[in-house]
């Protein structure tokens, strides 16, 4: 399976809400429970989805994936379920990683272990639990974790 990485280009918006949609699901379900489920139309410019770098991985012409991230933060990470363990978001975190500084961070859900997984497989490290309120939808308790990544 070839996965290419490009630029996002606003023909991707629907299939990025597709992803989004679905893969959110999971992740709430992992963690705070999927009543605190809003899609990406809802979230994208508050979340601030377009705010850095924005990139989408591609299998056989289809967007299966994308990346959100600046200079020293991973913001967005999602992979369409179906293609989820079969390196999409493997290949999405490395380009985050790669074309960033030295430093790199990234917060997630306690309970979301398959990203939790990842991320420790591609060098970050947890430096801190958090407890507070699910961003974007404040109305619902979250805990989470920080990640760091450092380039030796």
């Amino acid at each position: 399976m070839i996965i290419k990485i490009r630029p996002y280009q606003s023909a991707d918006w629907s299939r990025l809400c597709e992803i989004h949609d679905a893969s959110r699901l999971d992740e709430l379900s992992f963690s705070v429970g999927t009543d605190a489920f809003l899609t990406l139309e809802q979230t994208a410019n508050n979340e601030g989805l377009f705010d850095n770098k924005l990139f989408v991985a591609e299998v056989d012409n289809v967007v299966q994936g994308f990346v959100a991230y600046g200079d020293e933060e991973l913001t967005w990470l999602y992979v369409d379920p179906k293609f989820y363990r079969r390196g999409v978001g493997r290949a999405l975190v490395q380009h985050a990683v790669a074309n960033s500084e030295p430093t790199m961070q990234i917060e997630l859900l306690e309970g979301n272990t398959p990203a939790l997984e990842l991320y420790l497989s591609e060098g970050f490290k947890v430096i801190e639990r958090v407890e507070g309120r699910l961003e974007g939808n404040e109305e619902f308790a979250a805990v989470g974790f920080v990640l760091r990544r450092e380039e030796a």
